[in-house]
């Protein structure tokens, strides 16, 4: 009897710390929330971006106001401009679809806050984490942020990908430098002359070129810009054709 007793009083005792222990476990493995934080163009908004479909949704240009592709309504967001160190604090106000070249969509009030040059509108986007107060304003960077942000080099801009820039240098390059839009690399030259020809004749660009890399590599760009607001129009144009994913690279 005393023999049974032992066994059932070590089952329970098995089965309550086995349970305690999955508590436990399962609290330790709860994963925390990764904030969004990105760096890229903005696109200024006005209503012809509307009216050509290149976003699909307005909002008044003359308020704090953004749209994100990823982020819910009313995210708040920190924006700021790496150049100058300015930054504003706002909400998302809508979430619209743009084209990938762009990082976000803003107000023309905005712009101007943040003194972007709009020639080349770059950004740094912070999620604000949920627990901070928040209120909508313009405000000057904390020190930390601000020695972040001098350590971004702002001269040197080159994109293997749209929504990311590898090198930043703050102060302006004395040498000039353009921009070069991406379209493809080819193997035989004969196939990309055929799509140089097809994009001439449904876009009507005229800076459209080939360039040998080597013997077995073709590129077909679009450039040379002089910035990145000239870019822009032959991506969104090349964009509507279905090419995704274009890179963009310093010459």
């Amino acid at each position: 009897m005393k023999f049974t007793e032992i066994i059932i009083t070590f089952l329970f005792t098995f089965f309550l710390f086995s349970c305690a222990d999955y508590k436990t476990s399962q609290t330790q493995g709860k994963k925390e929330k990764k904030y969004y934080s990105s760096t890229g163009f903005a696109l200024i908004y006005d209503d012809n971006l509307y009216e050509q479909k290149i976003v699909n949704k307005r909002i008044n240009k003359k308020n704090l106001a953004v749209m994100h592709n990823l982020l819910k309504i009313n995210t708040r967001i920190k924006i700021i401009n790496p150049i100058n160190s300015k930054i504003i604090e706002a909400k998302v106000y809508k979430k619209a679809n743009f084209p990938e070249i762009f990082n976000i969509v803003i107000s023309k009030d905005i712009a101007s806050i943040l003194e972007l040059d709009l020639n080349n509108p770059y950004v740094e986007i912070i999620e604000i984490k949920k627990n901070k107060t928040f209120i909508a304003k313009e405000s000057n960077i904390f020190d930390e942020e601000k020695n972040v942000a001098n350590t971004v080099p702002i001269s040197e801009v080159e994109m293997d990908d749209l929504t990311k820039i590898e090198t930043l240098d703050k102060k302006k390059s004395t040498k000039s430098f353009f921009f070069i839009l991406v379209v493809a690399d080819f193997y035989y030259e004969d196939s990309a002359n055929n799509l140089l020809q097809e994009l001439i004749n449904k876009t009507q660009m005229n800076n459209i070129s080939i360039k040998k890399i080597n013997n077995k590599k073709y590129r077909l760009f679009v450039g040379p810009f002089a910035n990145f607001n000239a870019l822009k129009t032959s991506y969104i144009s090349l964009n509507k054709l279905g090419f995704d994913n274009l890179n963009v690279y310093k010459e």
